[in-house]
């Protein structure tokens, strides 16, 4: 079963996370791994050209493979981030990938005992806005809190925390939904 939420510590996400968290503390390279997956994910949000290869279902994976490695080494990629997108190319997983980083990045958090939260808002967070955002989740007893924040102008103003199964959803969005389906209720 493939673990699409990438958060999964039994699921795909999380095998591929356990094996490269464990080479790259073998190698003691985790904190550089950690980083580089990172951008990795941020290199796939920001390339339309590389998401478009990674989603494609008719993706030849030996065509791929010295593409996008030849690509990540121009980029600066360690050869250990390299070699684990072969692997995923190799199995098969190459639409998985960015569920793959996803699932690495809360493993991490899970062994540093964070808490992973995802923030979507319309527009970026600001500093202060982030700050305060922490220290309501801190009084709330989430203690140390990482924020993964995504933007979706479509929600208009407030914004939508997910923390594990919880929901916390604030957006203006949501808010004239509840709204407008009150007011066919009463008409």
């Amino acid at each position: 079963m493939v673990d699409h939420t990438g958060t999964g510590e039994t699921g795909l996400s999380g095998r591929y996370a356990a094996a490269l968290y464990a080479l790259a503390f073998e190698q003691k390279i985790l904190n550089d791994v950690v980083d580089q997956m990172a951008a990795l994910g941020r290199l796939i949000q920001e390339s339309a050209d590389l998401r478009r290869l990674i989603e494609t279902p008719l993706t030849d994976a030996a065509k791929a493979a010295p593409v996008l490695t030849q690509a990540l080494a121009a980029q600066g990629f360690l050869p250990i981030i390299r070699n684990y997108v072969n692997v995923v190319i190799a199995n098969r997983r190459l639409r998985d990938l960015p569920f793959l980083i996803a699932g690495f990045a809360a493993y991490v958090a899970t062994k540093r005992g964070e808490i992973v939260a995802d923030v979507t808002s319309a527009h970026a967070l600001s500093d202060t806005q982030r700050h305060q955002l922490r220290a309501r989740l801190t009084e709330a007893g989430y203690g140390n809190v990482h924020l993964r924040e995504h933007t979706d102008p479509s929600l208009l103003g407030g914004l939508v925390l997910k923390i594990g199964a919880k929901l916390f959803d604030t957006s203006l969005k949501s808010r004239l939904n509840r709204l407008n389906y009150s007011l066919k209720g009463a008409a």
